[in-house]
């Protein structure tokens, strides 16, 4: 199909962008089935929607990573989600170290299984709770303070953290100028960056000259000559990378889980039943709903052509792997959570040599707790009194999720 031949897509531009934070799903089902790949106005890019576009661009020579506008509002120069060459290479060897398998098995249930145990304690005899925020979120940002060497920072505030630079990292809308649209939007992420320096800076200075065993500590030191270290400004824009995308990553995605299973009760039933089906149910509570639903883009080095559209060098494209998810042409009825889906590969850690590096550690802290939760309180119903409302365009879950059981 030439360029010619496309479609009608000017109801594109009636899409905005509270739309895409409260359901992105009927524009991207409709985006899928008419233009695989297409310029969204008030992105201001390109977006590709299904599995075979986001796959192809993403893992194509002819493009390479870059960080959305906002997300270099937000996060800064140079941020490991939006690097290439000899950076992308030196970040990833920074980070990837404490997250790999056998290193991340050796300490995994020593670090989640307290904290999730904890948070139980706190509330399991209540016959209720509400468990984003009592439980999800909190295990999934204190598992990671905690690697990342940040015991002092409370969990409500790094939670916090995460909503503030989230909000402002998917401030994306912009004018018909291509300016941001609400450029007010990025004061309280820049509001969380200053709470972070101001007392992550102590603790860096503290490292340059006693290292310890926290991964921010080792980002310093590790793979530098003798008596020198990273500076400060080349890894805090990574340092905001995790404090978004990997502290809320593991909690939305146990909290999707969550409320895909009880869509299905007797898949919950099935679950509790037997804990080693836990892995099986997030990986489809991924798919079903992904943390990371529209938040990573690439560029065009050259012109290229891809779905039927000529793209002039220097062309961003946003991948939707939320939306990749939810293809018809991968899945039979993706809006359905279903434990017992054909076990397909899904997008929801995104692809080619930026995939996202903790993966074995967001699946295992995921596992952990679900299993802790379940063993607590395996008669959990969910609240029906209550609805579940899920947000977010770039990072998706649900805000809330009360559920009840007989103590």
């Amino acid at each position: 199909m030439t360029t010619t031949e496309r479609p009608d897509l000017s109801w594109l531009h009636d899409v905005t962008m509270s739309e895409l934070e409260r359901n992105p799903y009927r524009t991207y089902e409709r985006l899928r089935r008419e233009a695989p790949l297409a310029y969204v106005p008030v992105l201001g890019s390109y977006v590709a929607s299904t599995v075979d576009v986001c796959r192809e661009v993403a893992t194509s020579p002819d493009f390479e990573a870059v960080i959305t506008p906002a997300g270099g509002r937000t996060f800064g120069h140079p941020a490991i989600i939006g690097v290439n060459g000899d950076i992308h290479a030196d970040l990833r060897s920074m980070v990837e170290p404490a997250l790999q398998p056998a290193e991340v098995d050796r300490w995994i249930d020593d670090l989640v299984r307290p904290i999730a145990r904890r948070y139980l304690e706190s509330f399991e005899n209540d016959g209720h709770a509400e468990l984003v925020s009592q439980y999800c979120e909190p295990v999934s940002v204190r598992s990671l303070g905690d690697l990342l060497g940040l015991q002092s920072v409370d969990s409500d505030k790094l939670r916090e953290w995460f909503a503030k630079l989230n909000r402002s990292f998917t401030n994306a809308a912009v004018d018909e100028n291509g300016e941001f649209a609400n450029p007010e939007g990025f004061a309280e992420g820049d509001q969380a960056k200053a709470e972070i320096r101001a007392i992550v800076d102590p603790l860096i200075d503290r490292w340059i000259t006693e290292p310890d065993d926290s991964a921010i500590s080792h980002w310093l030191h590790d793979g530098m000559p003798p008596g020198q270290t990273r500076d400060r400004e080349y890894i805090y824009p990574t340092i905001y990378v995790y404090l978004l995308g990997a502290m809320q990553e593991p909690g939305h995605g146990m909290a999707s889980t969550l409320v895909g299973l009880f869509s299905r009760p007797e898949q919950l039933e099935e679950v509790i039943d037997d804990p080693a089906l836990i892995p099986r149910a997030i990986s489809e509570g991924l798919r079903w709903t992904s943390p990371i639903w529209s938040a990573t883009a690439r560029i065009s080095t050259k012109p290229v052509t891809i779905a039927g559209v000529d793209l002039p060098a220097g062309t961003p494209v946003m991948l939707s792997y939320g939306s990749a998810n939810h293809d018809t042409g991968q899945y039979e009825a993706p809006s359905v959570y279903d434990l017992h889906r054909p076990p397909l590969p899904h997008l929801a850690f995104g692809a080619g040599n930026h995939a996202c590096a903790g993966i074995y550690f967001a699946n295992h802290v995921m596992r952990i707790a679900l299993e802790e939760l379940f063993e607590a309180i395996p008669n959990l119903e969910r609240d029906t009194r209550e609805g579940v409302e899920f947000w977010g365009w770039g990072f998706r879950g649900p805000t809330s999720l009360h559920v009840t059981w007989e103590v």
